[in-house]
């Protein structure tokens, strides 16, 4: 095995432990959590589905998530991150092993994403309710434009090089760590690492274990972010990491290949209107109201429906407060 590809295992499997480590701790201090629903579960398997035939996962998930209200928008980028982890190492392990791509390429890309989102997670999990909002709506926009622009033909197409030499190789790492702290927002990197690559003459193929290598380093790497902060849904985010595994693995060797112009037609629609959805919610908010949230106030912040540390569940008496119908006291 070439010396860096061994570099890319050690440091997966470095990350790996890391992650589970970070997870196990960040559940024992949690108060609170639920296992996943069987829509969660759905959710995991449907979005990693489109994700390893190369729509990308995260838009997707963000504009359910939204629409369907199961995750508290502050919530979403940590659950992300976190819930797709699994999905991300198993596509991993299937395209880094079938397409040969320069393994010093990979690497220096994997890497600086990984960089890049451990630096993001640092700055979005203090962010204020509102502006994660506001970051999210315009994630979506861009996302839905990028496919939109790629169902149009509007994009290069890409060339046939599996590695790039010179400034070439220095620009794509360099945009790859930007990318790797847009993840930590929610910005999925499937879509601008596809394009920067074809922009630079790669083959579309090569893309592949670039941005699926890339992922299942940076998230569990931006993970730790998140369960040390707790700003991230428990339920939600263990539905994606199950679900997902069963949803790689139907794309990969059973469905392979689908009509994806018209998939992307109706993940555009969906993107879209939870774009607006997400838009109106930030500017809804009063703007100082983001400036303390109850989940960032506790360092174990539940997700929707698990009770939240000093939170009373609803119907719960207040302290000082008189139950309807009590006689007073």
């Amino acid at each position: 095995m070439k010396t860096p590809l061994l570099i890319f295992y050690m440091a997966l499997g470095l990350a790996g432990i890391a992650y589970v480590i970070g997870g196990y701790r960040a559940l024992r201090r949690a108060h609170a959590m639920r296992r996943p629903t069987a829509e969660e579960l759905g959710i995991g398997a449907l979005v990693t589905f489109f994700d390893t035939l190369g729509i990308g996962s995260f838009a997707p998930t963000t504009a359910i998530f939204k629409l369907r209200r199961l995750v508290a928008d502050e919530l979403i980028p940590g659950t992300l991150n976190v819930g797709l982890v699994s999905a991300a190492l198993v596509e991993t392990v299937i395209f880094v092993t079938t397409i040969i791509v320069e393994p010093a390429l990979l690497v220096a890309m994997v890497l600086s994403a990984a960089v890049g989102a451990w630096a993001g997670a640092g700055i979005v999990a203090h962010l204020p309710r509102r502006a994660i909002q506001i970051a999210m709506g315009i994630a979506l926009l861009i996302a839905g434009s990028v496919f939109a622009a790629v169902n149009l033909g509007a994009l290069p197409g890409g060339g046939t090089a599996m590695a790039l030499a010179g400034w070439k190789f220095g620009i794509a790492v360099a945009i790859n760590f930007v990318l790797g702290a847009l993840m930590s927002v929610g910005i999925g990197l499937y879509a601008p690492c596809m394009i920067t690559l074809a922009l630079l003459g790669m083959h579309p193929l090569a893309a592949f274990p670039i941005m699926m290598g890339a992922c299942a380093l940076l998230q569990p790497v931006a993970s730790l972010k998140f369960f040390q902060t707790g700003m991230f849904a428990w339920g939600p985010s263990l539905g994606l990491a199950i679900g997902g595994i069963f949803g790689v693995l139907i794309a990969a060797y059973i469905v392979k290949s689908l009509p994806l112009i018209a998939l992307r037609w109706l993940v555009i629609a969906v993107i879209a209107y939870a774009a607006f959805a997400m838009l109106r919610s930030a500017m809804r908010a009063p703007v100082s109201a983001g400036a303390a949230r109850p989940e960032a106030a506790h360092p174990h912040a539940a997700s929707p429906g698990e009770a939240r540390p000093g939170a009373a569940r609803p119907g719960a008496a207040r302290p000082g407060a008189a139950r309807p119908g009590a006689e007073p006291s």
